[in-house]
């Protein structure tokens, strides 16, 4: 799959976070001329992302790429994945701001596939997505990171796809009263899938009985989930049916093996970064 890469503008900011003014230790020390290279290394299995972007910090820098594996290698223990050569200067300038966006991407990226690997071995065909929950400002980097786990955003943001949540529905007199208007609004927007969330399984059959294109359940126990797929798809074979609430890799076997269509998580973006050893040396 080939990735998006993150702009200039963001490589600058953070390369601006971390030296607005020089670096004053390499500075003091006066070893800034001097050549040198940096070499990082997964300390353990790891599926590693932003590859690119770290690269590209250490050349803003004045450095230069001397090998790189492209974001999404799976790499084991001690395999060195990225090098470049330069002056001391350039290599201090970048080496935390390359790590620090390396292990984050990386940390999410090897979740996604722990993920993506457990739900499809018990469902082959199953799509795993990610929510809007990354932390603000880090979307570009956390959408990499999951494309590179083998996962696909759930959605981008409000812009782009029709969710119907009932915090919508309220507005509108139930669940029941927006579905009498579930016709025209496909209409309106015909290259949108339009999503409805069930907060029950009876709910779901009566969104996918309106012509709902995706039925979404929220925190809905595996032996329910499962029923409930396997009447929907019965009943209903062209509507989708997606899960959502707390699947993480321990329990995404399980919701998968439901027989539901969609993964829909959050976890992944959360938890300890990837560890990644760097070593700077003339």
């Amino acid at each position: 799959m080939l990735l998006h890469q993150l702009p200039d503008s963001d490589i600058e900011r953070f390369l601006e976070e971390d030296v607005p003014y020089g670096d004053l230790t390499t500075s003091l020390l006066g070893i800034g001329e001097q050549q040198g290279t940096i070499t990082f290394t997964s300390r353990h299995h790891t599926v590693i992302s932003c590859t690119e972007e770290a690269g590209r910090v250490l050349e803003k820098c004045g450095a230069t790429v001397i090998s790189r594996l492209p974001s999404g290698t799976e790499v084991e223990a001690g395999a060195a994945f990225l090098a470049a050569s330069g002056s001391a200067a350039s290599l201090h300038a970048g080496w935390k701001v390359a790590m620090n966006l390396l292990e984050y991407a990386s940390g999410i990226a090897t979740r996604t596939a722990k993920v993506v690997r457990t739900a499809r071995s018990a469902n082959p065909g199953i799509s795993i997505v990610t929510t809007r929950k990354s932390f603000p400002g880090t979307k570009k980097v956390a959408i990499k990171a999951i494309m590179a786990g083998g996962a696909l955003p759930h959605r981008l943001g409000l812009s782009e796809t029709i969710l119907v949540f009932r915090q919508h529905t309220a507005f509108l007199g139930g669940v029941e009263r927006f579905l009498d208007q579930l016709a025209p609004l496909k209409a309106r927007a015909p290259e949108n899938k339009v999503i409805v969330e069930a907060d029950t399984a009876d709910e779901a059959l009566i969104i996918a009985a309106a012509g709902a294109d995706v039925v979404q359940v929220d925190k809905m126990a595996v032996g329910e989930l499962a029923i409930l797929a396997d009447e929907i798809h019965r009943k209903f074979p062209g509507v989708k049916l997606s899960a959502a609430g707390g699947i993480n890799a321990e329990n995404a076997a399980a919701y998968a093996g439901t027989g539901v269509d969609i993964l829909v998580l959050s976890a992944v973006y959360f938890g300890k970064p990837a560890d990644i050893s760097v070593v700077i040396q003339p």
